[in-house]
């Protein structure tokens, strides 16, 4: 009888939250039925906690759906709200955060995206070395790709290096290379020749 009774709890799913409280995302302002569809996602309290922190930053109902849905398709729960409230703040629209969510690389990646808007790249820079890392194509980092362009590399030729499979280590002796040029240029000696009396 005891094994019947642990076997009807394991089908009817231990991992159930059915005491979840909703309420602080209606307080936040989310449509109730948004939060409906929360609730057909089996939200946990944690989830519903990162949910609150993404509508307070101005996040959209259905991205915070399609958040919570993308992360239990990938067999956990929605725990990635500071790596979404940054790319926000960064600048990437939510179809961006969506798409990084999909692939189930939020927090792995949002660092170095939100670095990577500031280095001052075009946005479709920044679209195509994003698209790279989402398919796990060899992308130099934003760190170094900063490097580069405050040593004068325009957009065209760190694009260039990167599409040739630049590393950080690479990138890291070119930068260096062409830091030393510039801080030594102009500075050899040269000879004054003065009038003579």
């Amino acid at each position: 009888m005891l094994l019947g009774v642990f076997v009807l709890f394991r089908v009817g799913g231990c991992d159930k939250h059915p005491l979840t409280d909703y309420r602080p995302l209606d307080q936040a302002g989310m449509w109730s039925s948004n939060v409906e569809e929360l609730k057909k996602l089996n939200t946990s309290d944690l989830e519903v906690a990162q949910l609150v922190k993404l509508k307070q930053s101005g996040i959209s109902d259905d991205t915070c759906v399609s958040l919570t849905a993308d992360a239990h398709q990938h067999q956990h729960q929605f725990a990635s709200a500071d790596s979404a409230v940054n790319l926000g703040r960064a600048g990437y629209a939510e179809p961006v955060i969506l798409e990084i969510a999909k692939t189930d690389q939020l927090d792995s990646i949002s660092g170095d995206a939100v670095v990577l808007k500031l280095v001052g790249l075009s946005d479709s820079a920044n679209d195509w070395i994003l698209h790279r890392r989402l398919k796990g194509q060899r992308t130099m980092s934003s760190a170094e790709i900063g490097r580069l362009k405050n040593t004068g590399l325009t957009e065209k030729q760190i694009l260039e290096r990167i599409n040739e499979g630049m590393t950080d280590a690479q990138a890291d002796r070119e930068a260096y290379v062409r830091e030393a040029t510039r801080n030594h240029s102009g500075t050899g000696f040269q000879r004054v020749h003065g009038r003579r009396r």
